[in-house]
C-alpha cells in the first residue's frame, strides 16, 4: 500500500474527531509533553481524549504515536516513552525485559468489524458464521461464490471473485484479538496458526497493511478483499461490515451494544485473564477486547509519572469514557473503571 493511501485512510478516521483545531493538534506552549506509543485500535479515542484533556490542563500535552501494539511495547521496554498501549497485556517475557514492575491498566473497550469489498451490495449485509471466517483466513474458502457462502447468503448474488484476506503486517493487539477469536472457534487454526500479535498467515492470496488504517485502506482499494478493523475505522471509512453468527447462534453486526453485551459476560478482567472473544450470550458480538496502557510501578521521574497517572486516571473516568462512546467505542463498565483506578493507585509517585 502506498503512503498516500495510508494517509488518506488515517485522515478519514480522524476527520471530525477533533474540532477546528485539528486532530491531535495540542497547545504548543505546554510545560510538559508526555509521550506514548502503541495500539492503533485505540487511536481515534486517544486522539480526542488527549486533546480534550489539554484544554483544561494547558500545562500538559500528550504526543501519542499509533505504531501498533508490538511497537508500543518495544518502545516502553526501551524507555523511550512515558507509557505504552496494547490491545493485549504484556506477557511474561515482555514484563521480564521491562526491567522493573509494570502496572497495566484497562483504558478502552472496542470491537473488531469484519469488512469486505464486493462489486455489488448485499441486502442486509454479508452473513458469515464464525467457522466460515476461520475457513476463509485458513485459505480453505478461496472464492466469494463458494457454496458455503452462497448458502449463508441466499438473497445475495455473490461474485465469482477470489477472496483476498487482509491482515496486519505489524505486531498488533488487534491481530491478537482476531487470532484469539479464530483459535476459539477453529481447532485447525489453533493447532496450525495460534494466537499472537504476529502470526504466520496461511493461504496464498493474502496481503498485509500497517495499522488499522492500513488494513482499512487495503480492503477499500482491493475488490474481493476481506479484513478486520476496529469499528471506528470501519464507520469513518464508510465500509461494508458483515453480520457474524455468534456462539449463541444469533446474527450480529459489530456495534456499541453488541460489544457491550460481550463485555458484560465477563465482569472482571486482569492482565492475565482478559479475553472476551466468542462469549455466550444472545447479543454478545464475538470479536471484542480491551486496550491496556502500561506504566512503571516505580518510575524514576516521579513528576512525569504523576502527570501520566493523572492523564490515565482521567482517560478511564466517566468524562473521557463518554467521549469513547461518541467515537464508536464502548464506555468502560463501572467495574472495569474501578479496576483501572486500583491499578493506577499502585504507581508510586
Amino acid at each position: 500500500m502506498s503512503t498516500r493511501i495510508n494517509r488518506r485512510a488515517a485522515a478519514a478516521v480522524i476527520a471530525g474527531i477533533v474540532a477546528s483545531a485539528g486532530a491531535g493538534i495540542l497547545p504548543a506552549l505546554a510545560a510538559t509533553q508526555l509521550t506514548g506509543a502503541g495500539s492503533t485500535f485505540v487511536y481515534p479515542f486517544f486522539s480526542k481524549a488527549f486533546y480534550t484533556y489539554s484544554q483544561s490542563h494547558n500545562d500538559v500535552t500528550v504526543n501519542y504515536q499509533p505504531i501498533g501494539s508490538g511497537g508500543g511495547i518495544q518502545q516502553f521496554i526501551a524507555k523511550t516513552v512515558d507509557f505504552g498501549a496494547s490491545d493485549v497485556p504484556m506477557n511474561g517475557d515482555e514484563l521480564k525485559r521491562a526491567g522493573g514492575p509494570v502496572v497495566q491498566i484497562p483504558v478502552a473497550l472496542g470491537g473488531e468489524a469484519i469488512t469486505y469489498n464486493l462489486p455489488t451490495s448485499i441486502p442486509g449485509g454479508l452473513r458469515l458464521t464464525r467457522e466460515a471466517v476461520a475457513e476463509i483466513y485458513l485459505g480453505k474458502i478461496t472464492r466469494w461464490n463458494d457454496p458455503l457462502l452462497e448458502k449463508l447468503n441466499p438473497r445475495a448474488s455473490l461474485p465469482n471473485l477470489p477472496i483476498v484476506t487482509v491482515h496486519r503486517s505489524d505486531g498488533s493487539g488487534t491481530t491478537y484479538i482476531f487470532s484469539d477469536f479464530l483459535s476459539s472457534v477453529s481447532k485447525d487454526w489453533k493447532d496450525k496458526v495460534g494466537t499472537g500479535k504476529s502470526v504466520q498467515w496461511p493461504g496464498s492470496n493474502t496481503v498485509g497493511g500497517k495499522g488499522n488504517d492500513g488494513v482499512a485502506g487495503q480492503v477499500r482499494q482491493t475488490q474481493g478483499a476481506i479484513g478486520y478493523v476496529e469499528l471506528a475505522y470501519a464507520i469513518e471509512n464508510k465500509m461494508a461490515t458483515a453480520q457474524l453468527q455468534n456462539k449463541s447462534g444469533k446474527w450480529l453486526f459489530c456495534t456499541e451494544s453488541t460489544v457491550k453485551a460481550a463485555a458484560a459476560t465477563k465482569a472482571n478482567v486482569s492482565p492475565t485473564d482478559f479475553s472476551i472473544v466468542d462469549r455466550s450470550g444472545d447479543n454478545a458480538y464475538p470479536i471484542a477486547g480491551y486496550t491496556w496502557a502500561f506504566v512503571y510501578e516505580n518510575p524514576s521521574d516521579k513528576g512525569r509519572a504523576k502527570l501520566v497517572r493523572d492523564v490515565l486516571g482521567w482517560v478511564t473516568g466517566d468524562d473521557a469514557q463518554k467521549l469513547a462512546g461518541s467515537l464508536n467505542y464502548v464506555p468502560l463498565p463501572d467495574a472495569i473503571q474501578e479496576t483501572a483506578k486500583k491499578a493506577l493507585a499502585q504507581v508510586k509517585v
